[in-house]
C-alpha cells in the first residue's frame, strides 16, 4: 500500500476547482498546469480514499474476468506453447480485428460499483479529450493526467496490460516490438450527450475496446463500423456486455450515434517507445487462423517471447 505523506489529501483534492470543459477542450496550458502541479496531492488522495474505504471496497483483480479467458491465459504464461488456447477464445470479424468474452458477466455488477465509487469519491479526474471531451470518461494511465491513481486499481490496470492484452495482441495482430507503452482511458455514450465518434484511426500499436454494460444495459445504435482496408468493405459491430474487441490503430472505425440507453467502454491501448507502432497493414502484422488452430506470423518471434514482459521502462509520452 502506498505511504500517504499528506493525511489530509482527500480534503485536499475535493476542495481543488477543476478547470473548466472550453478551458480543456481549447488545451489551454493552464489545463495541464493544474494537473501536474497537483500530481501528488491526487496520488495521495486515491490512496487515502482507498485506506478510508478498505472494508466496502472492491479490490479489482483478475477473478472479474470471464473464466476460459483466464485459464487460457494462465496456462499460456505457464506454457507458451499452450497460447493457441488463446487464439482459439477470438472470432475474426475482419484481418487485424477480432472479438471476444473478457469480463465475467456474473462478476462485471461489482467491478462497476467499484467504477461508481471512484466517481463518488469526489476526487478530481481528467476527462479524456482526443477527437472529443468525453464528459464522463476518465484517464487510466500514470503517464496521462488527473488519471484514476487508487493503487488497487493501478495494480489490476497493469495486470490487464501485462498478463493479457500485451501477448494477446502480440498473438492475434504480431506488435511485438511495438508495445512496450500503454495507454487507457474509459468511455460513456449517451444520445444527448458524447453520442458518437466519426471514423478515425488510433495512435497504437493495438487497441482493446472493452463493453462494461450490464446485460439489462441495453441501448440502441452506436454499432461500431470497421474499414477493410483489403475489400474496402465496412464490417458493423455491436458490443455485448462484457465482450472485448480488439485491433490494430490502423484499422479505420467509427461509432454510429446512440439513440436510447448508454453504453460504457473501457479503452486500453499499446504502442512502442516515443509513440512509435508498425508500418503497413494488419496483414504485414500476423494473423491467428483459428480454424485450424494454428499462429500464423510474418515475423520470428517464438512464444516464449510473446508471453514476457518489456524490459524497458515506460517513457512519458501521452497521445492526449
Amino acid at each position: 500500500m502506498k505511504t500517504i505523506t499528506n493525511t489530509n489529501a482527500l480534503a485536499e483534492a475535493r476542495a481543488l476547482e477543476l478547470p473548466t470543459r472550453e478551458a480543456s477542450l481549447r488545451r489551454e496550458p493552464s489545463v495541464s498546469k493544474f494537473w501536474n502541479d497537483n500530481r501528488k496531492l491526487l496520488e495521495e488522495a486515491w490512496a487515502e480514499w482507498e485506506i478510508e474505504n478498505k472494508d466496502s471496497l472492491l479490490v479489482p483483480d483478475e477473478t472479474l474476468l470471464d473464466p476460459k479467458l483466464r485459464k487460457a491465459i494462465n496456462e499460456a504464461w505457464e506454457n507458451p506453447e499452450k497460447e493457441n488456447a488463446v487464439a482459439d477464445l477470438w472470432e475474426e470479424i475482419i484481418p487485424g480485428v477480432y472479438s471476444a468474452q473478457f469480463f465475467d458477466l456474473e462478476r462485471l455488477a461489482e467491478f462497476r460499483k467499484y467504477l461508481e465509487d471512484t466517481v463518488n469519491s469526489e476526487i478530481p479526474r481528467r476527462a479524456p479529450y482526443g477527437i472529443q471531451l468525453n464528459r464522463y470518461g476518465v484517464m487510466l494511465d500514470p503517464r496521462s493526467e488527473g488519471h484514476l491513481a487508487a493503487p488497487n486499481f493501478q495494480a489490476f490496470y497493469n495486470e490487464i496490460m501485462d498478463r493479457y492484452m500485451r501477448p494477446i495482441a502480440r498473438l492475434l495482430l504480431g506488435t511485438y516490438g511495438y508495445d512496450n507503452q500503454t495507454f487507457g482511458f474509459s468511455i460513456q455514450y449517451n444520445p444527448d450527450k458524447d453520442k458518437d465518434l466519426h471514423a478515425h484511426t488510433d495512435a497504437s500499436a493495438a487497441t482493446l475496446n472493452i463493453n462494461i454494460n450490464l446485460p439489462d444495459e441495453k441501448f440502441t445504435g452506436s454499432q461500431v463500423d470497421f474499414h477493410d482496408k483489403t475489400t474496402r468493405k465496412v464490417v458493423q459491430t455491436i458490443f455485448e456486455p462484457g465482450k472485448a474487441i480488439i485491433h490494430t490503430g490502423k484499422v479505420p472505425h467509427a461509432t454510429h450515434p446512440i439513440t436510447s440507453g448508454q453504453r460504457n467502454n473501457l479503452v486500453v491501448w499499446l504502442y512502442g517507445d516515443r509513440m512509435q507502432i508498425p508500418q503497413g497493414g494488419a496483414s504485414s502484422y500476423g494473423s491467428v487462423n483459428n480454424s485450424a488452430s494454428k499462429v500464423v506470423t510474418t515475423e520470428s518471434i517464438t512464444a516464449r517471447e510473446r508471453w514476457s514482459l518489456p524490459e524497458d521502462p515506460k517513457d512519458t509520452f501521452a497521445p492526449f
